[in-house]
């Protein structure tokens, strides 16, 4: 708030119409007067530490400093719907969706968190406010509200979407929402390319093959089988569905197999579905509770499935009946693995955190698994 605004507001009491007036007028002039941001080179968030992002093109240079050692920071985090695990780092990369696409536009950010839960990096990517500051950028940064994500080849994919924004020639409606796959590299955080999905409003849960062929669920409608897809995307950008309707019933979490098979959990029952690569069903298993939304695929072909609607963590070994290892987590949504700490992470969506849950004499790692 500025001097002279806060200023009026001590004085409304005392103050005339037309002074007060005088006084709001000033104000709204000097806020008018603030200098747009300078085009910048795109850069990403410091660590906890000071300063938080490396400092504007003409102001004096500053040194990174880290919090010291006795410090811990929680939080970073809104409406987190997945995450996934960075084995180069040794941490987990946790997407904030922000606000949502009718109330600002652009508002997601990247945060890097440690094994225990504690912030390492508040916002990697996304340190700029929305708007003109990362508008300005050269690249400029989109990062709308994304939900499932993927590492793979050192290059982060997440399903976002454009669109869904309040439609200025309806009042009360939105401009229709399209699905997008961006990409940044992981080493730079600096976008790679964006990819819209045509045809597909908004893909929840991604997983990326061998050859760079991603396939993103399309939940859907409960009430609309048509809606209940999956769709693939090609390295070159052609998108495809790859299955619609049963024996999907409304799909969420996926993920590709140690043989090239595409894996899909379903809120509306059990099954968890092993596509081949040209859309046949290969098997169904049934995981222990429905609602589910997120899975991790362990190389001992292990399954482990979250269910967003009824809070629990089924663990599946190939041949036996699935059992709960966690229960009752509100929102437990698109978990990933990590491999360090033999633990399973999970967002929790509006919740706003991340709940942790470790292996440790449940499953023995004997390789990473891909997510």
């Amino acid at each position: 708030m500025s001097t002279i605004f806060s200023l009026s507001l001590q004085r409304l009491g005392s103050a005339g119409l037309i002074g007060t007036m005088t006084l709001l007028g000033l104000a709204g002039g000097a806020f008018a007067q603030q200098p747009p941001p300078q085009p910048r080179d795109y850069h990403t968030g410091n660590p906890v530490g000071l300063p938080v992002a490396p400092p504007a093109p003409g102001t004096p240079p500053a040194a990174f400093a880290p919090a010291t050692n006795n410090v811990r920071m929680f939080g970073a985090l809104y409406s987190v719907e997945s995450c996934i695990y960075d084995p180069v780092r040794k941490l987990i990369v946790a997407p904030s969706r922000g606000v949502g696409q009718s109330v600002r536009v652009n508002d997601a950010w990247i945060a890097f968190i440690n094994h225990d839960g504690s912030v390492h990096t508040p916002r990697w990517v996304g340190i700029q406010n929305a708007g003109a500051e990362r508008d300005t950028m050269t690249p400029p940064l989109v990062l709308n509200e994304p939900f499932g994500s993927f590492l793979h080849k050192g290059v982060l994919y997440l399903a976002d979407r454009d669109g869904g924004t309040p439609d200025p020639a309806n009042a009360g409606q939105n401009t229709p929402s399209v699905a997008v796959v961006r990409t940044f590299d992981m080493a730079t955080g600096r976008p790679v390319k964006s990819v819209t999905v045509a045809g597909s409003p908004w893909l929840n849960d991604i997983t990326v093959a061998a050859d760079g062929t991603v396939y993103g669920t399309n939940t859907g409608a409960g009430d609309k089988p048509e809606t209940w897809q999956v769709w693939k995307i090609t390295p070159d950008g052609r998108s495809s569905v790859f299955v619609q309707g049963a024996p999907l019933n409304i799909p969420n979490g996926i993920e590709v197999d140690g043989d090239g098979n595409i894996v899909v959990v379903n809120i509306g029952n059990t099954d968890v579905i092993t596509f081949a690569p040209d859309g046949k069903v290969v098997r169904t298993e049934q995981a222990a509770q429905s609602g589910n939304d997120g899975l991790v695929i362990m190389p001992d072909g292990v399954k482990f499935v979250s269910s967003v609607r009824l809070g629990g963590v089924s663990m599946m070994v190939p041949g036996k009946p699935a059992r709960l290892i966690a229960e009752n987590i509100p929102s437990a949504a698109s978990m990933c693995y990590d491999v360090d700490a033999n633990q399973l992470v999970i967002p929790m969506n509006a919740n706003n955190g991340l709940a942790f849950i470790s292996l440790k004499g449940i499953w023995t790692p004997r390789k990473s698994s891909r997510r």
